[in-house]
């Protein structure tokens, strides 16, 4: 057993204080993540500050047609919230294809951005891992990477980001607000995550001692056509091998707004910027689809064992515009 210090917070303040006060301090939500790291050995706080309790666990219609979603609010209930799943269902689709009932019932929205890699290197103290300890080697370049990122990856780290949510929230164009003892911010969840660059240790733009507050979805995404896809090794309780989130919406016969994010390929979800530009103004027609989404993925860059998902992507991408705006013509 290794002791630590426990503090309930009874509000975003005392927590952020209470965190400039405990060096090695960590935030705790659901703690279905941080818990298990801390049995592996990879997560050693000094001091857990439990912020489960805090007053942060409604979804809050906003005047201009946005939703504001606590930190606390369990992924469970969000998915199931009728506000959510009518006007944006591509998130409520994520939530549910995310780790297993149990899970979603005690997981947190902030908890869910917040999560580590899954990557085996990671969670193994006896590998060599950058994002675990920076300078000691990415285990997984040169060893078992199946699962791994085919974009945005540097040789410090090839891991991906293992949230479905965060690639919803990407294609939403979210924002994610955040509280420090410097005050409150606001961050796009499309830029929230970091791709790991020389630092993989650091997973988001978070500041030291900052909580996650809310994540805000905006007005201008309510209602538009949304889906998300998921492929995995099985049919459920199982980390994506590629997903796509997208939002679509077409008049007049071309695209008028698009918003994409590929899930398990990057470091980070990964918005398709490239291919969004180029739909946008566009006929929906299968060959559009195909050059924008072609036109995104041409960034990839594989490993010796997981080109296999540049192809399942492009697929998956394939499969969800279609469905949200089927073709007119070829």
């Amino acid at each position: 057993m290794k002791p630590f210090g426990y503090i309930r917070a009874g509000s975003a303040e005392e927590a952020a204080d209470a965190y400039a006060s405990h060096p090695g301090a960590r935030y705790l939500g659901g703690g279905t993540n941080l818990v298990d790291l801390m049995k592996l050995g990879v997560e050693e706080p000094a001091t857990l500050i439990d912020v489960s309790r805090l007053p942060l666990d409604s979804v809050e219609a906003l005047p201009d047609g946005g939703l504001r979603i606590g930190a606390t609010v369990r992924n469970s209930d969000l998915a199931a919230h009728p506000l959510v799943r009518d006007r944006y269902p591509v998130l409520s689709q994520a939530l549910l294809a995310g780790a297993s009932g149990q899970l979603r019932n005690i997981a947190t929205t902030g908890g869910n951005l917040l999560q580590r890699t899954r990557c085996p290197y990671f969670q193994d103290t006896g590998k060599p891992c950058n994002k675990r300890e920076p300078g000691s080697g990415c285990g997984a370049r040169d060893g078992v990477h199946r699962d791994h990122a085919v974009l945005g990856h540097s040789p410090q780290c090839v891991a991906t980001h293992p949230s479905d949510m965060a690639v919803a929230l990407s294609a939403l164009d979210a924002r994610v607000e955040l509280y420090g003892i410097d005050g409150e911010r606001s961050v796009p969840a499309a830029e929230f995550h970091r791709l790991p660059g020389d630092h993989p240790e650091r997973d988001t733009e978070i500041r030291p001692g900052e909580l996650i507050t809310a994540v805000v979805l905006p007005a201008a995404a309510a209602g538009l056509p949304s889906l998300y896809r998921k492929a995995r090794d099985r049919a459920s309780y199982a980390f994506a091998l590629a997903s796509v989130a997208a939002v679509l919406h077409t008049g007049d016969g071309v695209v008028q707004h698009a918003g994409i994010a590929f899930g398990a390929l990057a470091h980070r979800p990964w918005r398709a910027r490239r291919a969004e530009d180029a739909l946008l103004g566009a006929a929906p027609t299968s060959a559009a689809f195909e050059r924008a989404v072609d036109l995104e993925l041409a960034a990839a860059q594989p490993l010796r064992d997981n080109a296999y998902k540049v192809r399942l992507a492009r697929s998956l991408a394939l499969d969800v515009l279609t469905r949200l705006a089927p073709p007119a013509s070829t």
